[in-house]
């Protein structure tokens, strides 16, 4: 399988492309039985699995071999790369990979849901100048 559903900073296509070494194409998507909320302390978050609740984010298309090492070591320990079934905007379902919060991990996520616009008003170019993971990957 070789799309990505991402639901938070890597929406943002010049962060994803940065991260992943290369411009991918995306749509809308929705990812059932999930729920997006705020890292403790940070501006970004993680998806854990939550009956009832949903998250918005985008499938990229056709990640090739050498961006999954590069988003495998931005994304890095707290998270792992699961296979999901995600719901495109005309109903259609399809399989995607997504990086979820490892349970061992589940305490660092706050109760506040993450908000991808409230991201891109406040939160975005102080990610981009801080965030110590691009140092992994870069």
């Amino acid at each position: 399988m070789d799309h990505l559903f991402a639901y938070g900073t890597l929406m943002c296509e010049d962060i994803m492309e940065e991260v992943a070494g290369c411009r991918l194409t995306s749509e809308p998507g929705i990812l059932r039985g999930y729920r997006r909320r705020r890292v403790k302390g940070q501006l970004y978050p993680g998806i854990a699995p939550e009956a009832g609740q949903a998250v918005e984010g985008v499938v990229y298309r056709h990640v090739p071999d050498s961006a999954w090492l590069r988003l495998d070591r931005f994304e890095g320990p707290m998270y792992v790369r699961r296979l999901v079934e995600v719901e495109s905007t005309d109903g259609r379902r399809e399989r995607a990979f997504a990086y979820v919060v490892r349970h061992s991990f589940l305490d660092r996520l706050g109760e506040e849901d993450w908000d991808f616009a409230t991201f891109l008003r406040e939160g975005k170019m102080r990610f981009r100048e801080t965030y110590e993971g691009y140092s992994r990957w870069a």
